[in-house]
């Protein structure tokens, strides 16, 4: 499992969801591994995907973005790419997934982190 004392996140959206994890006794790994999408001719990666969560007990990736709907648009694509070409089962988490989660179950931390900081 995870631990949220020595792991660098990108967002704060990340660490209050590995929060969440922790409380629910949901083990994770964070960004453990990164998919190759796409390579050049000469073998080399042009394209790649680097899920931010692995719940291993669950056999699922969980992707996080708190961008305005209309800007996720590359991370909606490499996320279906992954899915079709990999047979990778991931799920993307938006901003208005976290803004439910943390008004449903009262996540204060979770709903600061989903409406501040800069996006992902």
């Amino acid at each position: 499992m995870g631990d949220v004392a020595t792991t660098e996140f990108a967002h704060p959206v990340e660490l209050e969801l590995a929060l969440v994890f922790d409380q629910h006794g949901i083990a994770w790994e964070y960004e453990p591994h990164t998919f190759v999408l796409e390579q050049n001719p000469d073998g080399t990666v042009k394209e790649a995907f680097t899920p931010d969560f692995h719940l291993p007990e669950l056999g699922l990736y969980v992707e996080c973005t708190v961008m305005r709907q209309a800007h996720t648009k590359r991370k909606r694509r490499k996320v279906e790419r992954a899915r079709e070409r990999l047979d990778l089962p991931v799920e993307i988490f938006y901003r208005r997934d976290f803004e439910r989660l943390a008004g449903r179950w009262r996540l204060s931390g979770l709903a600061r982190a989903a409406g501040g900081g800069p996006e992902v």
